[in-house]
């Protein structure tokens, strides 16, 4: 049955890797996009979690937050199995809010060559304050316009 999944993470036991630096981002075909083709399909698609997980690296305590994924993609698509597990690596990986949500956004960028990436990471207060941090690449194109956050927040309120 995962014959035709080759190396990828998808239909098999894999562990959560030590370190978002060392964890594996398959990415499969886009299938709306062909470079034989005249027509292709321009989208944005949308990953979300509410159960982004660091380690502040001063205190050690956990940091949890909620992170929102936006891409129009090109030739590939981010496979969801392995950016949940590269996603859960950073359960163990000290590192400040800004710096995990950027992280994450150019290691997805590296892999996928998205048209358009932006990560969003709206980290949960800690001494009563929020970080909501934004990192973004590239440009969409054909005017297409991702969800607003208002939606988002609406719809998960």
């Amino acid at each position: 049955m995962t014959e035709h999944l080759g190396d990828l993470q998808l239909g098999r036991v894999t562990p959560i890797p030590t370190s978002p630096l060392l964890a594996r981002i398959d990415v499969v075909p886009n299938p709306g996009w062909s470079a034989d083709e005249d027509i292709n399909f321009l989208y944005i698609a949308r990953f979300h979690t509410d159960e982004m997980t660091s380690i502040c690296p001063v205190t050690n305590a956990p940091d949890f937050g909620t992170l929102i994924i936006d891409y129009m993609p090109h030739e590939h698509l981010i496979e969801s199995k392995s950016l949940k597990l590269f996603l859960a690596s950073f359960r163990n990986a000290p590192g400040f809010h800004e710096a995990a949500t950027c992280l994450v956004g150019k290691r997805l960028w590296e892999a996928a060559k998205p048209f358009w990436l932006r990560v969003i990471g709206l980290w949960n207060k800690r001494g009563g304050i929020g970080i909501d941090v934004v990192w973004e690449e590239g440009e969409r194109r054909d005017n297409t316009q991702p969800l607003s956050i208002d939606h988002f927040l609406k719809r998960y309120a």
